[in-house]
């Protein structure tokens, strides 16, 4: 078994990437601190948050996305392979991507381009009415 609670592919695949980026084990300080949010005593008592920094980069990760605190280990560091490659890359993250993405679905479209729309909507509308069959009257 493996030094994380997941299969050996997404180790080795975490541990492949680690060293693409130049991460090595020795530049990590790694610590563990209580979560927040709900939980109740459990949460109180147990430290399964891990905080993750990367000397070299200065780059500071904490990660609480599980209850087990081997799992938040993991989650962390490959959290840190993003940030590290959205640094170094200069490409938006996954997570920017989508918020992008939802901002310009939300967004109110231009007076201009509704008006083009419902243009488009008529005649569309009065191609169909061409396809009936003709009334009997």
């Amino acid at each position: 078994m493996g030094r994380f609670p997941v299969s050996l592919a997404k180790e080795q695949e975490l541990i492949k990437r680690m060293k693409q980026l130049g991460i090595d084990e020795k530049d990590l300080i790694e610590n563990f601190i209580r979560g927040t949010g709900s939980g109740g005593q459990k949460m109180n008592k147990t430290s399964s948050c891990v905080q993750l920094l990367h000397k070299p980069s200065g780059i500071e990760i904490k990660c609480q996305q599980d209850r087990s605190q081997a799992m938040n280990r993991f989650f962390a560091r490959r959290e840190l392979c993003d940030k590290l490659e959205e640094r170094m890359e200069g490409k938006k993250s996954k997570a920017e991507q989508e918020r992008e993405k939802i901002r310009r679905q939300k967004r109110k479209r231009s007076k201009r381009a509704k008006d083009k729309m419902l243009q488009d909507k008529q005649k569309r509308s009065e191609v169909k009415e061409t396809r009936k069959k003709p009334s009997t009257d």
